[in-house]
């Protein structure tokens, strides 16, 4: 199993810091892995204009990030920093949560260095270079965005602290990853998980399976989630100001009211829901029809 973990990933053995940072060594990149780079960025801004939030598509062309190579974690830190103070941190892969949560605190994202193999270039159940520097990286130059997620992490040790880690995973899961925006020109996507997924950025927005519902704190704190495969609900902020306001606060309060409150499964609407579009999940019947 390891043998396997290591071709895919040739930093799994990699030597770590006590933050669990790596020498991202970025000239051991061989010119296949800028090539697979270079491929999936490509195709991803093919997709993205008219889809992706105007927020992120200026913050990739001020950042300068590149389809011609893998991006160096040190230079593209400088460019981010000037911004809005944050910084990238290399990481063999997934880190602890108290690592991660510290991390953000700080104003560094964690961001894995190895990049996909190309038999898994559609999909990968781990975030890889791809997935963290095109899909995350551009919005922490969006100063208001930045703010959001280094409050996020300032928030990750409270709920730690609480057992209340699964409710705020839920929050960055339906918002960072999987969150939609609106717009005076119709819904865009901002978050990562589908900003790096070239099916799920037109799904998201162009499919008539699943529900989009306006955000709502605490439902989505409530709200399970899938992780193999499209979204069942995706949930819509007006503003990046919004989430900011909305998620700078002690979450202590919260976290009692939701105790005493039942899940909510992914796919299901719930009383109170602002209901933007309401799913038909012809794409989930069919397949499941399928397996």
């Amino acid at each position: 199993m390891l043998e396997a973990s290591q071709k895919k990933n040739r930093y799994a053995s990699a030597p770590r810091n006590a933050d669990w940072t790596i020498d991202q060594n970025w000239s051991s990149y061989s010119p296949e892995e800028h090539d697979r780079w270079n491929r999936l960025f490509a195709r991803q801004e093919n997709l993205l204009p008219g889809r992706a939030c105007d927020a992120f598509l200026a913050a990739k062309d001020r950042l300068q990030l590149s389809r011609a190579e893998i991006p160096d974690f040190a230079e593209l830190s400088d460019r981010l920093a000037a911004f809005t103070g944050w910084r990238i941190a290399p990481v063999a892969g997934l880190i602890p949560d108290d690592v991660f949560f510290d991390h953000l605190a700080s104003r560094r994202f964690p961001a894995g260095a190895f990049i996909r193999p190309e038999c898994e270039l559609d999909y990968l159940s781990e975030p890889d270079v791809f997935h963290d520097i095109f899909g995350h990286v551009p919005l922490l130059a969006d100063p208001v965005y930045a703010r959001f997620l280094e409050a996020y992490g300032k928030g990750g040790q409270r709920a730690l602290e609480l057992g209340r880690l699964h409710n705020l995973a839920r929050l960055y899961w339906y918002t960072v990853e999987f969150g939609l925006i609106a717009t005076r020109d119709g819904l865009r996507i901002f978050g990562a998980g589908i900003m790096s997924s070239p099916g799920e950025a037109i799904f998201s927005l162009e499919d008539s399976s699943p529900n989009r519902v306006a955000f709502d704190l605490a439902r989505i704190m409530c709200t399970k989630y899938i992780i193999s495969d499209y979204q069942q609900t995706y949930f819509v902020v007006e503003s990046f100001e919004q989430l900011l306001d909305e998620c700078y606060q002690d979450f202590g309060a919260l976290y009692e009211r939701l105790s005493l409150l039942p899940d909510i499964e992914a796919h299901a609407l719930a009383p109170g829901d602002r209901v933007l579009t309401r799913g038909d999940f012809h794409y989930f019947r069919e397949k499941g029809a399928a397996a």
